[in-house]
């Protein structure tokens, strides 16, 4: 069964509301609009993200402290580079455990890049890696035609699979910013809300209870990338 078969869902203004609902029971109602942690561990444009979050007006900071991290009302991992050094660096830091607390606790928690590879169990780049293994699944690298650059590089349009709360305001195809050479793949499809296709469908956006992620930059996506990130924010 090819990935976009597999990913076909009923779509409707009835199913967002009620993803909408569901998430907004998972999300504690004491931790609604509170700044956000953007965590430092290294890796990442982290400026850039932040800065992202104060054009939609949202108050967000930069930290590489466990106990911050650990205290945060909803957090942001954002990353580039290679799987192994970023697991590293999580590790060195000691902000592991921190943000294992912080999705334990149903606080809201946004991955990009690769901070959604990470919450795999596992990566096949350069050699086998584990991950944090808050998601049930793998990263591979892109098998493409030839023809297909790798690293898949730039704007891509999106199609959404499932109702998200960040995608409520997002136009359906709408394109966001890639700039990866692995992507991840789920067990199953339950947590795939968006995927893209480059020479063939991959996942771009998943969201498991309070844990979101997307493959793409929407720090910078302009209109459509802030729309997720004020989605995220306002949780």
């Amino acid at each position: 069964m090819s990935l976009a078969n597999a990913f076909k869902m009923p779509f409707g203004m009835k199913g967002v509301n009620q993803a909408f609902k569901k998430t907004f029971d998972i999300v504690r109602p004491s931790f609604l609009g509170g700044p956000v942690v953007i965590v430092d561990y290294g890796m990442g444009n982290l400026r850039s993200v932040q800065k992202a979050f104060e054009k939609v007006g949202a108050k967000a900071v930069i930290s590489g402290d466990p106990e911050t991290i650990a205290k945060a009302k909803k957090i942001v991992l954002p990353g580039v580079g290679a799987f192994s050094a970023c697991m590293d660096n999580l590790t060195k830091a000691n902000l592991i455990e921190p943000i294992r607390a912080v999705i334990e606790e149903k606080k809201p928690f946004l991955g990009i890049c690769m901070g959604m590879q990470v919450l795999m169990e596992e990566s096949e780049e350069f050699g086998t890696h584990k991950g944090l293994g808050l998601l049930k699944g793998k990263v591979i690298r892109f098998k493409l035609a030839k023809k297909y650059k790798i690293p898949h590089m730039g704007w891509n349009r999106i199609t959404k699979k499932k109702a998200c709360p960040l995608l409520l305001d997002v136009q359906e195809g709408a394109a966001f910013y890639f700039v990866h050479s692995y992507h991840v793949v789920p067990r199953d499809s339950r947590p795939v809300v968006a995927t893209a296709n480059y020479g063939k469908d991959f996942v771009a956006m998943v969201q498991q209870d309070n844990i979101f992620a997307c493959q793409f930059h929407p720090e910078k996506s302009q209109k459509e990338g802030l729309k997720i990130i004020k989605a995220f924010a306002k949780l």
